[in-house]
């Protein structure tokens, strides 16, 4: 298994080596399989940061807990719906 709080934090890049965004959170409910995770995408110190939704499953993670969405882009995740916290 893999811990969250190493998941958690870490640059998202592509099969290209480019970094297109960080995991900000992991969503687990009670009726999905497959926990999402949340991504933030864009932005500058948090302004203009939007959040995105995938399947963890589109993740794949190293031993060395490196972060990968093959076949994304910056341009890819900024054109999902964005994601809102409900607290």
């Amino acid at each position: 298994g893999i811990r969250a709080s190493k998941i958690i934090g870490a640059s998202v890049t592509n099969d290209q080596k480019n970094t297109i965004g960080s995991v900000e959170d992991l969503i687990i409910t009670e009726n999905e399989k497959v926990p999402t995770a949340v991504l933030s995408v864009g932005g500058f110190l948090g302004i203009g940061t939007k959040y995105v939704a995938v399947p963890f499953s589109d993740l794949k993670v190293t031993h060395g807990n490196d972060v990968m969405m093959t076949g994304a882009t910056k341009e890819s995740l900024k054109a999902l719906p964005e994601f809102k916290f409900h607290e």
